[in-house]
């Protein structure tokens, strides 16, 4: 059985790593292209805010009996057979955590323009994937 402050707790950690990014003062591009200190803070938070996902996840499909996943990736492909999450989602949440890889393990340098973005548009994803779990639990 899924424990709901497990749950609970996991998605207002998100909510708080969300805040943080959003009230970072980048008005354009440039200003988190001459602020290193804007930079870490959004890509640490980010890290935290995708774990934090991908902890609930976790919990969720390990507690519901819903298999063991082969990758990180594989979790997210888990809650959306079992009709916690939409297709759409599914992929966003896959790509965050391509993203919260190469964050974590500095495979190449991270494009400074692609983190505006999705410091601006794509965070909101994370926000939609507690949504929809939240509404199944």
């Amino acid at each position: 059985m899924i424990d709901k402050d497990v749950v609970f707790a996991k998605s207002s950690a998100v909510t708080k790593h969300i805040k943080r990014i959003k009230n970072v003062p980048c008005k354009d591009f440039l200003t988190l292209q001459n602020n290193p200190d804007y930079q870490d803070i959004i890509l640490f938070n980010m890290q935290l805010a995708v774990q934090n996902c991908i902890d609930i996840a976790a919990h969720i499909i390990s507690h519901e009996n819903m298999g063991v996943p082969g990758s990180t990736n594989e979790m997210f492909y888990l809650l959306e057979e079992n009709e916690y999450l939409t297709r759409d989602i599914t992929e966003k949440m896959v790509k965050a955590v391509g993203f919260r890889n190469l964050i974590v393990h500095e495979y190449v340098n991270l494009e400074l323009k692609r983190v505006y973005e999705i410091s601006k548009k794509d965070i909101n994803d994370l926000e939609i994937f507690l949504k929809q779990i939240l509404s199944k639990i």
